[in-house]
């Protein structure tokens, strides 16, 4: 199945535009799950489990698991594989180097681990994403495009007024012959770019962080994020797995991930 007919499929079934990040950190976890042998899949599973009706995707970074060594990479992969399979799996990783080190990341990631779609840092070019799904039709990469960060500006240029890094991704990445597809990622916190994104590529999924505990606007995803063909992946992560520190800190993140599924449908009604 393509990716944006999964996607769609997954919103539509539960009514959510809502991303979760999985993203495991050794500061942020309660005391008793650090005591468990291998704590990051039990603390993963629990969240799943608890929000998988809530949901149109997960987004572990790759970040989170390789502070753990070996051991957090194999709890990565089977989180992957503990996902419901029609739920994507979108892997952070804002990979983005010459062509055979992108196929050997393809490779791993797609055929391997089996997620649906990956990050990808376009600043080599298109070597960044023709390795990745010029023969995936099934898969799609995330082109970073406008990061969520307070320096995002220093080098990503003026995307609001079409000038600068992130316009010249966008319309030139568009160009580029694919199978699968190429989506984009735009941060919540700066909502007239935005909407200058959706102008530039008004086919393309968007990939839109920020929202949650960096405080983005969730009204311009809502009102810019959609595409053609589905709604756009809003993600957060901190606001939702770390919801609370007590031992019921599964049922928190659900409620958490209730609130602002409730949110994000109460924007798209107004």
């Amino acid at each position: 199945m393509r990716y944006l007919k999964k996607l769609k499929h997954a919103q539509d079934q539960n009514n959510s535009w809502l991303c979760i990040g999985l993203d495991p950190d050794p500061s942020r976890l309660r005391v008793d799950v650090l005591k468990w042998d291998e704590p990051i899949l039990p603390f993963n599973k629990a969240i799943i489990d608890a929000t998988v009706d809530l949901v149109c995707a997960y987004k572990p970074n790759l970040g989170f698991y390789l502070q753990w060594g070996a051991a957090g990479m194999i709890a990565l992969e089977r989180t992957i594989a503990y996902i419901p399979r029609h739920i994507p799996v979108i892997l952070d990783c804002k990979t983005g180097d010459i062509g055979h080190t992108q196929a050997a990341w393809a490779n791993g990631l797609f055929d391997e681990w089996g997620v649906d779609a990956v990050t990808v840092n376009p600043f080599v070019g298109a070597e960044a994403a023709l390795p990745m799904i010029d023969g995936r039709a099934d898969k799609a990469i995330y082109i970073l495009a406008r990061t969520s960060n307070p320096s995002a500006i220093q080098f990503q240029g003026d995307l609001a007024a079409g000038m600068g890094l992130s316009a010249d991704v966008i319309r030139q990445s568009q160009q580029w012959p694919t199978a699968g597809h190429k989506g984009y990622v735009v941060g919540a916190t700066y909502p007239e770019e935005l909407a200058a994104a959706r102008q530039l590529a008004p086919k393309a999924n968007f990939l839109i962080p920020g929202v949650g505990a960096q405080g983005g606007s969730l009204a311009a995803a809502v009102r810019y994020g959609p595409d053609q063909t589905a709604g756009p992946v809003i993600s957060a992560s901190r606001s939702i797995i770390y919801a609370a520190m007590t031992a019921d800190f599964a049922q928190a993140a659900r409620r958490a991930a209730q609130d602002l599924q409730d949110a994000i449908n109460q924007q798209r009604q107004a």
